[in-house]
């Protein structure tokens, strides 16, 4: 394929890797398959377009989420600048309006000199390059990776949740609460930019929230239960991952599993009634203007018939408009313990590395943070160095070590977590404090890490070379 490094899928990881190694030198071919071949769940050809949720997820420190961000920021993350710039309100959270983030994203990378972008389909794995297809691989591209790795992949089925106009709710009866009330956002001036009456506060909470009581609930989960979903025998063999379980999967394990998960009410105070509902759907904003909102953890594989049937029995939603339904998809992965070198490499090629959600990452920010990484590592190779991996002390290394350390047989997609990371020498009994104290750590150990390998803040800040090989 010529002196350029390719990078196979455009997504999160491969966008971030491409302008990385670009901002490095390197002369970069973005393979990307849409719109020549499109998937199940991409709707545009666009460069990092998000299929699945619209939020980055935390933006605080003593959040896991949030902790791996501020490592990201650190390295000079070119993706989460432009989830910067693309940010909706979503209280602590790091929502993004997903057009305005695309766009973002693909105009800095294409625009890049040294970037060009192929549209079609690859069914072999380039070298010197980066694999980052995503959980929507391609059927000949995987049965080429698994015939080169000599292990089979593994597959569940991702779920992606329904969006209504906020113009249709009904503001007589959902009210705007978050949790304990530590999530606000600002208040748009004109009072109306998600389709609720303003309040009097220069801030107000990021969600809206339908309440239930019981019986509402009761109803609503029969109906829920008996709903008719899309099934298959290929389906009911594969194994969902929690982060995005179905809606009535979770229901299906006990009447009240939606009361202890999506729908739990606990630190949502309905100012009516001054007590937490029975149950709650929350509701999060989608866009910059709040006109569409997404339905918090109601990612669902019913029948679109059966979407509207169901979910119009949530108090507020009886009239809802559906801007976007439910639907389920596949998402693939590799068994990186076995298969994969600590960067992620193939074994009998250094220099044919992995990257995002097919490493067996879940999440935006883990599996961008990968093409990051993967980016350094590549650029290192091509100069002669050695690979390098941050410390167990931080959120990056702690990722990576799981997809180093995790047992084969069992392996399972993980998000950021603090159980991930190397325990304190002498933690604290308060789990904030302690919470606090990982976050300082692995900020001043990144921070050391970023130094020895020669990068500064900012995008492709590369100041120097590095050692720290594994």
């Amino acid at each position: 394929m010529g002196n350029a490094v390719h990078i196979i899928g455009g997504g999160l990881a491969g966008s971030e890797a491409a302008f990385q190694l670009a901002e490095r030198g390197h002369h970069v071919v973005i393979h990307e398959m849409r719109p020549v071949r499109s998937t199940a769940a991409h709707k545009t050809d666009r460069l990092a377009e998000l299929v699945c949720s619209n939020t980055f997820k935390s933006t605080e420190v003593t959040n896991a989420h949030g902790l791996l961000k501020a490592e990201m920021r650190l390295l000079g993350c070119a993706v989460l600048e432009a989830a910067d710039g693309a940010r909706v309100p979503g209280g602590t959270a790091l929502a993004v309006d997903r057009d305005v983030f695309s766009l973002a994203v693909h105009e800095r990378v294409t625009s890049h000199p040294l970037v060009r972008v192929e549209r079609g389909e690859i069914t072999e794995l380039p070298t010197p390059g980066i694999i980052a297809t995503g959980p929507l691989t391609s059927d000949a591209l995987a049965e080429c990776v698994r015939a080169r790795l000599g292990v089979e992949s593994l597959a569940f089925y991702d779920a992606i949740a329904p969006i209504v106009a906020a113009e249709s709710i009904d503001e007589a009866i959902v009210f705007r609460a978050s949790r304990y009330g530590k999530e606000t956002m600002q208040r748009d001036v004109s009072g109306a930019a998600d389709g609720l009456a303003a309040t009097d506060d220069a801030t107000e909470a990021a969600y809206i929230n339908c309440p239930m009581t019981r019986d509402q609930y009761e109803a609503f989960i029969t109906a829920l239960s008996e709903a008719d979903q899309f099934t298959s025998h290929e389906f009911d063999k594969v194994p969902y991952f929690d982060g995005c379980m179905p809606v009535e999967e979770i229901a299906r394990r006990g009447r009240e599993s939606l009361r202890f998960g999506p729908m739990k009410p606990v630190g949502l105070d309905d100012p009516r009634t001054g007590r937490w509902p029975y149950a709650v759907v929350q509701l999060r904003a989608e866009d910059r203007a709040g006109r569409m909102r997404n339905l918090v953890g109601f990612q669902t594989r019913l029948r679109i018939p059966e979407q509207q049937r169901v979910f119009r029995m949530i108090p507020g939603l009886e009239n809802a408009e559906f801007l976007r339904f439910g639907s389920i998809h596949r998402n693939a992965y590799v068994n990186s313990p076995a298969a994969l070198t600590p960067h992620l490499s193939l074994r009998d090629d250094p220099q044919v590395l992995f990257a995002g959600q097919l490493t067996g990452v879940e999440g935006y920010s883990e599996s961008t943070a990968t093409g990051l990484v993967a980016a350094i590592n590549l650029d290192r190779i091509l100069r002669g160095e050695s690979p390098t991996l941050p410390p167990p002390t931080t959120m990056l290394g702690a990722i990576y070590r799981y997809l180093r350390e995790a047992d084969p047989k069992h392996f399972q997609p993980m998000n950021a977590n603090f159980g991930l990371l190397e325990e304190l020498a002498d933690p604290p009994r308060d789990k904030a404090k302690k919470k606090a104290l990982y976050a300082e750590r692995a900020l001043r150990d990144l921070r050391v890490w970023a130094a020895e390998v020669g990068v500064a803040p900012g995008p492709g800040g590369v100041v120097g070379a590095g050692h720290n090989s594994v």
